[in-house]
């Protein structure tokens, strides 16, 4: 063309959790059965909902209004609902104009980095969600800017990094915190959640927490919500019915715009963000409608203990089965459904292989593997090729450290036992 078309941030928009997709479609065409463990999707891992919250849904399908458009921010009687459950908290105060809805969080998060200056820059966890990582950096033109998750300390932030980066680093605007954390599965106890926030008032910086987890926590963890510990610091707080309900085909999430008066710049980014949604007309209108009557329901809390009582229980199974295996290092989970196993030090090379007896798989392997790929990447591409199972490499979530995320979803527990066994099997012939 007569001009570059890409701006330089677009080599940053990648999304490994999807992408390793493509290699498992390769093994199917061959025939093979896929043992998917890539993506949070309770859907495909046998989650169904209740029956009485399809009548709820199927309900709303017979109503008219249901055919509509929605407010640009949302249904106002949703945002009056769900603008209740954060005040019901005792923290922080919001009403409806301070909630907006969106296609999904990954819509959120796009439009939340593309209105920031290039120079202007939020530092996210490391491991990271590749969503939040990608279209931080791609705003930028440049890397993702990360403190560090700790797996010798529970997975919790390194606050002093923490600190550290953001005190040196004046172009830091914003701090984002996923809890419970995706990838790593990880619950913050509000002491650390508060050491955030400190920080953030310090430097004067608005926060992003990530609350899309919010309400599946397990095994007696403990934590806070961004309302009940921002104070008087700016914040958005990005929830959704994906995991949750779970609806993930829904595309249905929310930003709660916390202190907005507090600061006019924020309050500036705010207002952008809604004017997007304004050009979009409206955010699907079926899922806010369904918010209110689902949550609303006194059977949705049992539902909630329910789900996070078979989570806990697998999160324990895992932690059984993998224990003994030498080389790798992973925490029991507390919150999400995921858990990040990671390869000690020195335990991969360039030289490990998982044995191939199907000749076509060997090609197509052959072809997958580059001489510059992360070994981490590399087990994954092995541990697909021979036991057919779906992992997605700690590399790809903009970390220095090797490993893989697997879920905790399967809800079939013989498809849980057969996935796990390929997994370990495959570990221990890989490191040998």
């Amino acid at each position: 063309m007569r001009q570059n078309l890409l701006r330089l941030g677009a080599d940053e928009l990648t999304y490994e959790i999807r992408g390793i997709v493509k290699k498992a479609e390769q093994l199917q065409a061959l025939g093979y059965k896929i043992h998917w463990e890539n993506i949070g999707d309770p859907i495909q891992k046998n989650r169904k909902l209740p029956t009485w919250m399809k009548e709820t849904i199927t309900g709303l399908l017979m109503e008219d209004k249901t055919y509509g458009y929605s407010h640009s921010k949302g249904l106002y009687e949703t945002r009056e609902f769900l603008a209740a459950r954060t005040n019901a908290l005792g923290g922080v105060a919001v009403d409806v104009e301070d909630i907006t809805f969106f296609n999904g969080l990954g819509d959120a998060i796009a439009k939340i980095y593309q209105f920031l200056v290039p120079t202007a820059r939020v530092i996210g966890p490391s491991p990271a969600y590749s969503t939040h990582s990608s279209a931080e950096a791609a705003h930028a033109n440049a890397h993702p800017i990360t403190y560090n998750l700790d797996p010798e300390n529970s997975w919790y932030p390194d606050l002093e990094d923490l600190y550290m980066k953001v005190k040196y680093n004046a172009s830091i605007v914003g701090i984002l915190v996923i809890n419970p954390d995706n990838p790593t599965g990880m619950v913050y106890p509000r002491s650390i959640l508060e050491r955030i926030v400190e920080i953030a008032r310090e430097f004067n910086l608005f926060l992003i927490f990530d609350e899309i987890y919010q309400n599946i926590i397990y095994n007696n963890a403990s934590t806070a919500s961004m309302a009940e510990v921002i104070g008087d610091v700016p914040g958005i707080s990005l929830k959704g019915i994906s995991k949750e309900f779970p609806w993930p085909g829904a595309r249905c999430g929310w930003a709660e715009y916390y202190n907005r008066g507090a600061d006019s710049d924020f309050n500036k980014l705010c207002q952008t963000i809604d004017n997007a949604k304004m050009i979009e007309v409206s955010s699907t209108t079926l899922p806010q409608r369904a918010i209110p009557r689902i949550m609303g329901d006194p059977r949705y809390a049992d539902f909630l203990k329910e789900t996070n009582q078979q989570i806990g229980e697998r999160s324990k199974y895992l932690t059984e089965v993998f224990s003994d295996i030498e080389g790798i290092q992973f925490n029991l989970t507390n919150g999400a459904f995921y858990n990040t196993i990671i390869f000690k030090k020195g335990a991969l090379n360039d030289h490990q292989a998982l044995k191939i007896e199907d000749k076509k798989v060997e090609a197509l392997i052959a072809d997958w593997l580059t001489p510059d790929m992360a070994l981490d990447k590399r087990f994954v591409y092995y541990l697909l090729a021979a036991m057919q199972v779906c992992v997605v490499p700690i590399s790809a979530f903009a970390s220095d450290l090797l490993g893989f995320r697997m879920t905790l979803l399967e809800a079939d527990r013989e498809e849980q036992k057969e996935t796990y066994g390929r997994i370990k099997d495959g570990l221990i012939e890989y490191l040998g």
